[in-house]
């Protein structure tokens, strides 16, 4: 906007007074409609969508009727509402990437129950005291000397069942269809 452009503005608007903003709704909409092609730049930079922009001016709008009282100087009628175009931009895009995180989180949930869920089957098929091993050690944190404890067996005996029990495991797995890497 060049200064002849801007002159014109600033005196049409010296037209309008606060008590005018704040209580006609003919000066409400000369002001939003003077200071459209601004708010509609500040969504544009913000949303790069120009349907979010236009429905964020429609938001924006609302929220300037209803805080209009607020208010103190009209000369910074249009900073106040870029502003309130700049917080309601901020408060979408937090949305947004709030969402996609909960997606996120969401889809590795459900990768992670269904994994979990396979792997369950396959250790159900394994014997039960191979079942036992796996849980006690993957499952429970134990050690090898604490299982070697437990199960009254020579650490070097309880590391070559364990072994065996997660070779068995990775064979029917990958017999299921599964990759392992």
């Amino acid at each position: 906007m060049d200064k002849i452009e801007k002159e014109m503005e600033d005196s049409r608007m010296v037209n309008v007074t606060r008590k005018d903003f704040r209580k006609n709704n003919d000066a409400f909409v000369y002001v939003i409609t003077t200071y459209r092609e601004d708010l509609l730049r500040t969504a544009m930079a913000f949303l790069k969508n120009k349907d979010e922009a236009l429905e964020a001016i429609q938001e924006v709008t609302f929220r300037a009727f209803k805080k209009r009282r607020q208010l103190k100087d009209i000369r910074y009628v249009k900073t106040w509402m870029i502003r309130i175009m700049i917080n309601y931009c901020n408060d979408l895009l937090k949305k947004a990437k709030r969402q996609t995180d909960e997606r996120l989180l969401e889809n590795e949930a459900t990768v992670d129950h269904s994994m979990s869920i396979w792997l369950e089957d396959a250790i159900h098929h394994l014997k039960r005291a191979d079942q036992e091993l796996i849980y006690l050690k993957y499952f429970h944190g134990m050690t090898f000397p604490e299982l070697a404890e437990q199960l009254r067996l020579p650490e070097s005996t309880v590391k070559t069942r364990v072994y065996s029990a997660l070779d068995k495991l990775k064979t029917q797995l990958v017999d299921e269809g599964g990759e392992l890497s």
